[in-house]
């Protein structure tokens, strides 16, 4: 979801190499060991850059609920008054769909490992995502305003179930289309989701 285009910080390319060990092996199958050798130290060097596999887990999962609400809210704020409901909805629907496509072991994790983190990392999580979908209601009942709150909220839901579904699709060239026929693909079932709730 970044727009940076600088080389990742050594504190970064721990990150993701966690997080695809982690959705690959499960977080209890992984050791310090193997994410250091992934990026070219020693296990016992990461704990210059993080507490242990605890923390590095719920950086990941914290980060990345704060991400997407930060970029849903840098999307509502830069359609403010320009292009009405119909372009910030593509807009929040594009945004989601780089989430789901770029960042799918994140998507694995959280499935399988919310539960490990500490109960105060893991209600950040949760109300950051609260926040994330009620962002989206608004834009969709501003959109389809004779829908009900809950049914919103419900579509709003099923259209991220849908797009973050990404992790069980494969390997791309095996068999799945190329990332840009994937999105084009995403894109479409969303936008169709949500149109028919005016149906």
């Amino acid at each position: 979801m970044s727009t940076r285009t600088d080389a990742p910080t050594r504190r970064e390319q721990i990150l993701k190499e966690a997080a695809r060990l982690f959705a690959e092996r499960g977080f209890h199958g992984v050791g310090v060991d193997e994410i250091g050798a992934a990026v070219g130290i020693s296990g016992p060097g990461l704990y210059r850059h993080f507490a242990g596999k605890d923390a590095m887990l719920a950086e990941l999962l914290v980060g990345i609920s704060g991400r997407l609400l930060d970029g849903g809210r840098r999307r509502v704020a830069e359609a403010d008054g320009d292009g009405g409901p119909e372009q910030l909805l593509a807009s929040l629907i594009d945004g989601h769909i780089d989430f789901a496509l770029d960042d799918r072991p994140l998507i694995t994790l959280h499935d399988r490992e919310l539960d490990r983190l500490r109960d105060s990392d893991r209600k950040l999580v949760r109300q950051l995502q609260r926040q994330y979908v009620e962002l989206w209601v608004d834009v969709v009942r501003k959109l389809h305003p004779d829908v009900p709150e809950g049914q919103a909220r419900a579509a709003v839901h099923a259209v991220f179930g849908l797009l973050n579904s990404t992790p069980h699709l494969g390997s791309y060239g095996n068999g799945l289309p190329g990332r840009s026929s994937m999105e084009d693909l995403l894109r479409k079932l969303a936008h169709g989701a949500f149109a028919s709730l005016s149906a």
